[in-house]
Parts: structure tokens; sequence; C-alpha cells
């Protein structure tokens, strides 16, 4: 008799008669670990280790009809805030055996049609999206697959939302330059038609409200560095400046800062500013900015999780609001008197 048998491919009801579940729990488990207990998901690794069971992604989505590819849309790759968004998105597909496609749709208007055209089923089992000036009526096609849109949102699509609390985050950054004294509070804001500016707008208008306040002024820019440097100009061109200064985002805070130093004001003696997202750079900068930081990784690990949900057919709500908080830090003090 031949001593050296060959050795059984361990099968997924071989991990479940281990685990003491049944086999959809042990797919459960490796499809959407976040819907199962910590004891029965423990179970399912430590059955997998000892049988050395493996999933043959290839064949699992062959029998799905699925690709094993999700479309991530952002509106600008260089822009640092999406980074740890995709890296949550990216953490959360790789554990189900997913695949995450970038595309920039900040590339001009044919590539950016080119990469809207990729949304079909045939080329990816789902979409998240961060860009809220795409046009509705591409997502809304029968061969488009699940849509889940993340920090910012398009109007006029019924897509689950996974959104920080801009309203709230906007209220915090009043209500701190309120409670250090501050009257004459002006702001930077992102394009008028963007659905984030829109929230942060209605959030820093009614905290305003609240203390009997209304806007000093308001400067328009686009999200960038440039259109803080811009703000900055026509700030330091007016004749009764505001004490305070609320950016929608932390590069355009940084930009407004680097202009205002250079032509010698000094923040925040003259002048508080607040950014709102916490980026990296907003820790390190001189002096370090007062800011509304949103759990940027959590919103895409949330993202990624609704899309999954909605792959395996589950309810999902309509939106989802994730808290934010500020970060207190050396650009804002009581105004000069």
């Amino acid at each position: 008799m031949n001593e050296h048998r060959t050795q059984r491919t361990a099968r997924i009801k071989d991990v479940a008669r281990i685990a003491g579940v049944s086999t959809a729990t042990v797919s459960r488990t490796l499809s959407n670990p976040d819907i199962v207990s910590e004891g029965t998901r423990r179970a399912v690794l430590e059955a997998i280790e000892e049988t050395g069971y493996s999933v043959n992604l290839s064949a699992q989505n062959l029998r799905r009809q699925r690709t094993g590819g999700i479309l991530a849309l952002a509106p600008n790759l260089a822009n640092p805030f999406f980074s740890e968004i995709l890296s949550g998105i990216s953490d959360v597909l790789r554990g189900a055996g997913l695949n995450l496609i970038v595309g920039d749709t900040a590339i001009g208007d044919d590539a950016r049609l080119r990469l809207v055209d990729y949304a079909n089923r045939s080329r990816c089992d789902g979409l998240i999206v961060l860009d809220g000036s795409l046009d509705p009526e591409v997502f809304m096609r029968s061969q488009c697959p699940p849509v889940v849109q993340v920090c910012e949102w398009i109007q006029g699509l019924a897509a689950p939302k996974v959104l920080a609390d801009n309203e709230r985050g906007a209220g915090l950054a009043v209500d701190h330059l309120v409670g250090l004294g501050h009257e004459r509070i002006g702001r930077l804001a992102g394009p008028e038609k963007n659905t984030l500016t829109q929230a942060r707008d209605s959030g820093f208008g009614r905290a305003l409200g609240r203390h009997g306040l209304v806007p000093d002024v308001v400067y328009r820019g686009d999200f960038s560095l440039a259109s803080g440097q811009r703000a900055a100009e026509q700030l330091l061109g007016a004749r009764n400046r505001p004490t305070a200064i609320f950016c929608d985002n932390d590069e355009m805070a940084c930009g407004m800062m680097g202009a205002l130093r250079r032509a010698g004001l000094q923040v925040p003696e003259d002048l508080s500013i607040v950014g709102f997202d916490d980026i990296e750079l907003s820790r390190h900068l001189t002096p370090a900015l007062t800011t509304v930081r949103q759990p940027r990784k959590a919103l895409g690990t949330r993202a990624a999780r609704t899309l999954l949900q909605q792959l395996d057919g589950v309810d999902v709500p309509n939106e989802t609001r994730v808290p934010v908080s500020l970060e207190v830090r050396e650009s804002t003090a009581p105004p000069a008197r």
C-alpha cells in the first residue's frame, strides 16, 4: 500500500465542521466579517488555519458573476484629503477579496467621460463616488452597479451616502471663535454649487445666528491653496477686516496663512483662522492650524462596508453621518483689543 497519500484539499464544510458553525456563517465571515460576532470570527479563522482552507477568489467571483473589482471616483487625487479615505476603502475591500480601482475625475472632460463610462456591471462590481459634481444620470443606467457616495454627494442621486457631519463641524468652529471673544467672523467658502460648501454654509449661518451674529464677509474659493492665497489678497485690501476666518477646508486655510504671513500679518495675533478636514499638513504649520477633524479613514471604511452590504442584498440606510471634532491648535486666539 502506498504510504504517501495525497492530502485532500480543505473545503468550506470542513471549516464549518471544525468551527461549529454553518457553511453560510463561514461565507459571511469571509465576505463581511463585521456582521458576525467576535467569537464566531475567531473560531472560523482558527478553523481556516487548522485546515489550510483557501478561498478561490476567481472561481467565487465567476459563480457570483462578479468582476472582483470596485471603482472609486475621486475629484482630485493630488489633494491629500482623499488618501486616507481611499486607504480605508482599500483595507475593507482587500479583506473581502476585492480589488480597488481608482479613477481621477479631474483630468479633463474626455477622460472623465471615459471614467464614468467604466461604471458598468461588466467592468466593476460597485462604485464608490467621492465627486459631487458628476452627472447623476450616469449612475441611473440599468447597467450601472450598486453605488455608494462618500464625503461629497450628487444632488438628485438616490444612492446611499456616508458623510461627515459638516453642519455640526462648521458650528463647532463658530462656537470656538465666539468663545474666544470674536464677533466679526468671516468665511472662506468652497464652490457655491458644491454640496460640502452648502452644508457648511448652513452650519456656519445657524451657529452665528445662535450667538446673535451675521457673517462679517464671505470670500469664495475652490478648495485649493491658490484660492486661499487669492482670498488673503482680498482680505489685505479690505478697510475693516474681520478678526477671524472660518475656511471650508485646510488647503485654503494653509494658502491664506502663507499669504498673510508674507504680507506681514501674524496669525493668530492679527487674524484667527480655522480650517476643516485636519489633513496631515495642518499639524505641521507654524502656527499649527485649528481645524475641524473629520475621520477620513473611518469614512472610507464605512463606505466600503456599506457597498459590500449592498452587494450581499442587505438593506442599508440612505445616509450615515460620521461624527466630527474640533482640534484646537495655535492659529486661534482672542481678538486683539
